[in-house]
Formats: structure tokens, C-alpha cells, sequence
């Protein structure tokens, strides 16, 4: 089946871009020398994880338990959540995965790591703990280089849990004073440095240049080997970059210079930022706004007279909040379509 024969809207990848998106990060890190750990978050596709491993990903990144769980009954192992786990229900879960897979998280504080080991002692597994130092992102992590030492210490006396290095985002050389103290403190303390984790895509030089022993990457999968800054412009949206298209139907032309897509807020993204994406038909044509489910596209400036009917594509600003919107996602090749998928990682927020 032609990919414009589906019921619309439809969330297409493009196959042949998805593959070298993978082979390119997996290439440019070992270009680096240093070790790529795939992140999921932005596909939540147990498919697309097993083809970042066969490239070369050392295991993978979930940022969710339910995304963990998703990727670990599809067969995937050594798995690192980059999330604080906190609560009984959540903990039973976690002990329960590590039984059947080799299970990292990170820790940021006593109570996490304690909580998580009362579970592990009496489910008897062991989970690895990656301590998080806040490095720049202001967002979870220890707050200094003294305090990362004093939480990698309360963890080796914890049971259960195995201390196995240190985790930051994002990698920024701006940091190297903070990485050089915390890194000193934890070889003088005999501290497990087993892994040391930095990540951001586009940042694996830095993690590199840091000593880091693996970079986390992700949006790569649907970006390139960069972020796109789409907020301000479609600038570096392409066809040859961006594997994710959602493919529309025009369902209403009330005016000559405005026309009406299937999809809206409930397609693309809530609140999405403005321009919303790029019409791979006509760049001419621009959204000029978004509501639930309209999407309003201003024909203006271009020349083709547009009917009810007729299909655009769009390549949303941001892709990875497309995923998580859409039951099924279709793999296609050369806009035949390849596969149809489950899309089993929506919602795992939990």
C-alpha cells in the first residue's frame, strides 16, 4: 500500500532516514571513542531500541519505569532509567523488572536510595545505582561534588543496590572543574566508577572531552546527529533529516489562501509552539494556527489552487511529542508502507 492510502492522520517513518540517523550516531561515537547508550524516550519503540543496539548502542536509556517495562518484555537488557524512583508501588515494579534484567537507575538522595533498597533486600536482587550530580541542567542531582561523594558512600553500605558510578545532563565542558572534583573524590573513596554517564544530543564530544565512559543520545533518532531549535523557525526541518511525517488530509478550503487539515492540538502536540512544522508539498504554505483538531494552514503565498481531498506532510516541530499521541505508527519505504506498529511505550509516564 502507497502511504497516501491510508486513513489519515496517519504517523509515517521513513525507514531509510531512521536507519541513518542510527548508523550515523553509532558511527560518530565510535569515532569518538566513547560508548553510546541509546535513549528511548523519543520513539518509546522496543523495534527502533533493538536497531540502535544492533549499531552499536552499549544497552539503552529510559527516562520511565513503564518505558523500561515496555522495552524489557520485548527482549531488551541493561537497561539504565535516568529517573528518580519514589514509592512503594513503583519500587515493586522496579525490583520485579531487575529480576529478569540487568537494571541501573539514578539516585539523588538518601531517601531514594534507601527506599529502593528495602525493596531490593526483600525481593532479593540487586539494582545498580548511578549517582546524579546536577551539573548545569537545574534539574535533578546532587548539588555539589561533596555531597555526590557522602550519597555514593550511604549507597555501598546499603543492601541490595551496587554502586556503579555517576550520571549528569547535560554534558557540558563548562563543568570539567565539577567533574574533575567528584570524579577525584570517588577514586580516593574507593568508589565504583564503573560508569560515568553524560548526555544530550550533540554532546558527545563533550562527554568525551569530560572522560566520560558512555554519552546518552536520543532525539537523533528522529533529528540527526544535532537538536532542531524549531520553536523559532523550520530552520533544519527536512526531509533528509527527519524520519517522522504525519501524513493529512485537507477536509475544508473556506477561503483561497486558507485550508483545513484532520490534525490539530490532538495530532501534533498540545499547545504546541508556533510554526508547528513543515509542509513537505509546499514550503510555501505555513500553519497559521492550531486547534483541537483543525489545522489551519495559510495557502497565501503559494500558487497551487488546494482541494478537499487532497494529502499533505507535514514533519511536526517536535517529533518525539508526536510518538507519544498516536496508537500506530507505520514504517514505510520508499512511501510504500513496510510495517504497521503497535505503538505499546504511548503513555508509559508512570
Amino acid at each position: 500500500m502507497n502511504i497516501y492510502e491510508l486513513d489519515t492522520p496517519a504517523v509515517v517513518i521513513d525507514l531509510d532516514v531512521l536507519e541513518k540517523n542510527i548508523e550515523d550516531m553509532a558511527a560518530l561515537c565510535r569515532e569518538l571513542g566513547i560508548t553510546l547508550r541509546g535513549h528511548t524516550k523519543s520513539h518509546k519503540s522496543p523495534e527502533i531500541a533493538k536497531m540502535q543496539v544492533a549499531a552499536g548502542s552499549k544497552g539503552i536509556v529510559c527516562q520511565k519505569l513503564g518505558e523500561a517495562e515496555n522495552m524489557a518484555r520485548a527482549g531488551l537488557d541493561d537497561i539504565l532509567i535516568t529517573y528518580n524512583i519514589v514509592g512503594r508501588q513503583k519500587v515493586r515494579r522496579l525490583t520485579e523488572l531487575a529480576r529478569y534484567r540487568r537494571i541501573t537507575v539514578t539516585v539523588d538522595s538518601f531517601a531514594i536510595a534507601s527506599g529502593i533498597s528495602e525493596q531490593a533486600k526483600l525481593d532479593r536482587v540487586t539494582i545498580g545505582i548511578l549517582v546524579e550530580i546536577d551539573t548545569g541542567g537545574k534539574r535533578t542531582g546532587v548539588q555539589s561534588p561533596a555531597a555526590a561523594e557522602e550519597l555514593g558512600k550511604q549507597v555501598q553500605t546499603l543492601p541490595g543496590l551496587e554502586l556503579r558510578g555517576l550520571m549528569t545532563y547535560p554534558s557540558r565542558v563548562s563543568s570539567k572543574p565539577i567533574i574533575e572534583d567528584v570524579v577525584g573524590r570517588f577514586k580516593k573513596a574507593s568508589l565504583s566508577l564503573d560508569i560515568i554517564s553524560g548526555g544530550g544530543t550533540g554532546e558527545e564530544w563533550e562527554s568525551k572531552e569530560l572522560g566520560f565512559t558512555e554519552h546518552r543520545s536520543g532525539s537523533y533518532v528522529y533529528e540527526g546527529l544535532s537538536r532542531i531549535q524549531g520553536s523559532s523557525g523550520n530552520e533544519g526541518l527536512s526531509a533528509e533529516r527527519c524520519p517522522l511525517r504525519v501524513i493529512t488530509t485537507v477536509v475544508s478550503v473556506p477561503t483561497a489562501d486558507r485550508l483545513i487539515i484532520d490534525g490539530g492540538m490532538k495530532t501534533f502536540r498540545l499547545f504546541p509552539s508556533m510554526p508547528y512544522g513543515l509542509i513537505l508539498e509546499d514550503p510555501r504554505i505555513k500553519f497559521s494556527g492550531m486547534s483541537v483538531e483543525h489545522g489551519h494552514v495559510d495557502t497565501s503565498e503559494s500558487n497551487r489552487k488546494y482541494i478537499v481531498g487532497d494529502k499533505l506532510t507535514v514533519i511536526p516541530t517536535y517529533q518525539e511529542g508526536v510518538t507519544n499521541l498516536h496508537d500506530e505508527i507505520v514504517w514505510a519505504r520508499n512511501d510504500q508502507v513496510y510495517r504497521v506498529l503497535r505503538n505499546h511505550g504511548r503513555g508509559k509516564v508512570k
